[in-house]
């Protein structure tokens, strides 16, 4: 049936295939400025195919940065390089969106080449933040504990954030809930012990995403989508589980969130990942029944996977990440999808 090929509509976004591709940090910009790697990174994705391309991480602030190498729109400079890779993924038939993120203690760390270990400020790191005082490893320098007014700056970073990212040309926005950065570290009561209205019960540890997606709404366009990265599950006891994300969902499906970007892990060390093909597909079949849009991730390399998880009404759309690193022609070798008008005398 091939139902990849199929388009699917959000709002008043039409995505011509049911194959997107997962953001994924390049650690190749300098003061978060989107440079020839990142358009030519893109562009062949674009070119390749995919039917929605989700921009790697991008730190709403200097300091919510994973590493001194991440992209960013924390100023206005960085709006116009980024303009020129939406144009070309919009000329390709391709819906660019963009991962607005807060690495929160995971931040201030070297790139993975180099170790990826955490980088002092005297190594051109800086102080990280984070809801409670935890370092994500013992030997690492703590965070420092959010005031709420160091809180309520976050949250209008993310509102000025997605400002700039519908002046870049962005057609969908997703905000990045999951893997251990800043908000998923809110969510789990694993590394938020705090004691006032953003700590200790689901309703509070919930609150700072909330919080931001009601920011982001009041400058994003109303006929555009949101998207939530959320980790499924922490993958340890006591933690995150797939019944508060499928609680979550539910809320913020009434909070006009689009879709659940629904992968797993990230927040702590000592997680215990059951890794095999297809491993996190259960938890987006789960998210799903809340009647929420769903894209599913992790580990899905073929064509014949992807179109069971969708015969199999597991999700609404599947995002490739590593295999699209390996292969930017994935989709158009996949199932016979049109190709480029440049290109068409290399097709079989």
């Amino acid at each position: 049936m091939n139902l990849y090929r199929e388009s699917l509509k959000i709002k008043s976004i039409t995505i011509k295939n049911r194959i997107g591709m997962s953001p994924m940090c390049m650690y190749s910009a300098t003061d978060g400025m989107a440079n020839d790697w990142h358009f030519v990174h893109y562009a062949t994705r674009a070119i390749g195919g995919a039917g929605l391309i989700i921009q790697e991480a991008t730190a709403v602030s200097p300091e919510g940065r994973i590493s001194p190498y991440d992209l960013g729109l924390w100023k206005d400079e960085q709006i116009e390089p980024l303009k020129k890779i939406t144009a070309f993924l919009r000329s390709q038939g391709c819906v660019p969106a963009i991962q607005l993120a807060h690495a929160g203690r995971k931040a201030s760390h070297d790139k993975p080449s180099n170790g990826e270990k955490q980088l002092l400020p005297s190594e051109g790191g800086w102080q990280t933040v984070a809801p409670s005082p935890i370092p994500y490893y013992d030997n690492e320098l703590p965070p420092e504990e959010l005031t709420e007014d160091g809180i309520s700056r976050i949250i209008n970073d993310f509102r000025e954030a997605a400002l700039r990212a519908s002046k870049s040309g962005f057609q969908a926005v997703e905000i990045h809930a999951a893997h251990g950065y800043l908000i998923s570290e809110f969510l789990s009561p694993l590394t938020n012990k705090r004691t006032d209205r953003f700590g200790g019960s689901f309703e509070n540890r919930i609150r700072l995403l909330l919080m931001i997606v009601d920011a982001v709404k009041t400058v994003w366009d109303d006929n555009l989508p949101i998207i939530v990265r959320l980790s499924a599950t922490e993958w340890a006891e006591g933690g995150w589980d797939i019944r508060d994300t499928v609680k979550l969902a539910e809320i913020l499906k009434e909070r006009g969130v689009d879709i659940i970007d629904c992968s797993s892990g990230g927040n702590i060390p000592t997680q215990q990942i059951q890794i095999k093909p297809l491993y996190q597909v259960p938890f987006a079949e789960a998210v799903r029944k809340t009647g929420i849009g769903v894209a599913a991730v992790g580990l899905i390399t073929q064509p014949e996977e992807i179109e069971r998880i969708l015969q199999n009404k597991q999700a609404d759309m599947v995002l490739l990440g590593r295999e699209l690193l390996r292969n930017p022609y994935f989709p158009l070798n996949a199932a016979d999808m049109p190709f480029p008008e440049q290109y068409k005398r290399g097709k079989r």
